[in-house]
């Protein structure tokens, strides 16, 4: 079964309860824990004023292609009342496809590995406590 590790944040309404339900929303739509990281809370990056964010990385496992995956993270992030109104604005959750095993994906939809995630403390670190050898790979 793949393994895939997944961004999780969140900086509306009850941001720990947020991250807990994306979990288990993912789990119903057969994408399955494997571990979490612990939840850090970051201040937001290139974005409009805004409260802090929690944040943390799920490794999981799913038969779903990445394709499937896409669509399913950003129907968690409806069902659990993510609106899209500002560019980076806050959101109630966000959901990011980091890793999909070893693919390598560009599409109009989708970029694997995730094209930012080097850059971003806020995913580098908790990825590094999950998965420290993964981790130390991924850096140039």
């Amino acid at each position: 079964m793949p393994t895939v590790y997944l961004a999780l944040g969140s900086n509306l309404g009850d941001r720990l309860e947020n991250i807990h339900k994306v979990v288990e929303e993912l789990k119903v739509c057969g994408v399955n824990a494997v571990k979490l990281s612990t939840v850090v809370e970051t201040d937001p990056l290139e974005a409009p004023p805004q409260g802090k964010f929690l944040n943390a990385v799920l490794k999981a496992q799913t038969y779903h292609s990445p394709e499937e995956l896409i669509v399913i993270t950003r129907g968690v992030e409806r069902k659990l009342g993510r609106v899209k109104k500002i560019f980076r604005g806050p959101r109630v959750i966000d959901i990011d496809i980091l890793l999909y095993d070893d693919i390598k994906l560009i599409t109009p939809q989708l970029i694997i590995p995730h094209p930012r995630m080097l850059e971003r403390s806020f995913v580098m670190k908790p990825l590094a406590e999950i998965e420290p050898a993964l981790c130390a790979s991924l850096k140039p």
